[in-house]
């Protein structure tokens, strides 16, 4: 499937009520995600502080042509002893009316592409759940390798879950 047309943008005012549904239903996470409910206010509090484009972490929209908002891609500093930032962990989640479309592809490539540009990153990385399939199919057509497997890594549901690690390197293919 060819990736979607879609474009990353920073996260706006008006973003902040429909992001409200990741904070407090835990079905729009799906379920490969931990559930917790958060403070919609929180994240309100994180837009009015930085517009989420903080230094050690940070969030971009995910949006339609027609502006809808289809999701967020996210990323965060990895301390790994080497350079400031030179390791980030990128995630992307979409709302689930937007989800099997190929656009978790599309904004993977695009943030891969947003990060080269303009951090000094030289590897981003990516862990999801052993069971999301979809996820890692759609980090390896973003271009990331598979690494291994963590096993434990998260709770949720009454049991641990696996988490498979994958990463692309800045001189990697595209």
């Amino acid at each position: 499937m060819p990736d979607a047309p879609i474009r990353l943008r920073p996260i706006e005012e008006a973003d902040l009520d429909g992001l409200r549904r990741f904070d407090t239903d835990p079905s729009t996470r799906g379920p490969y995600l931990p559930s917790p409910f958060r403070s919609p206010r929180s994240r309100r509090r994180r837009w009015e502080k930085d517009g989420w484009l903080g230094d050690d972490s940070a969030q971009l929209a995910v949006a339609l042509p027609d502006g809808t908002l289809a999701g967020i891609v996210s990323w965060r500093t990895i301390r790994t002893g080497g350079p400031e930032a030179g390791c980030l962990e990128i995630g992307a989640l979409l709302f689930p009316e937007h989800r099997r479309q190929g656009l978790g592809t599309a904004a993977q490539r695009l943030l891969v592409e947003y990060l080269s540009a303009t951090t000094l990153a030289n590897r981003l990385q990516a862990v999801t759940d052993v069971e999301n399939l979809a996820e890692q199919k759609a980090l390896e057509r973003a271009g990331f390798r598979r690494e291994g497997i963590m096993r434990g890594l998260a709770f949720d549901g009454g049991r641990w879950h696996d988490g498979v690690l994958y990463a692309r390197l800045r001189d990697d293919p595209a």
